[in-house]
């Protein structure tokens, strides 16, 4: 185990999470960006998302 990535990827870390363990889930990514690790999560939750400084949001994507 990694004790301190600069990177984590996430992706929907809280999609199959109560609401209680949400929260706790992104509290503490949101802990360990402060201390300076980079965080990229992606999410449908709108909840989630307000944890986030950045956004970026892609639409109607696809390869053709």
């Amino acid at each position: 185990m990694i004790s301190r990535p600069a990177l984590i990827l996430a992706d929907e870390p809280t999609g199959n999470l109560d609401s209680n363990n949400s929260k706790t889930v992104l509290k503490q990514l949101e802990e360990i960006n402060q201390v300076g690790t980079t965080v990229v999560m992606v999410t449908h939750s709108p909840e989630a998302s307000k944890y986030a400084k950045r956004h970026l949001m892609m639409k109607d994507c696809c390869l053709t």
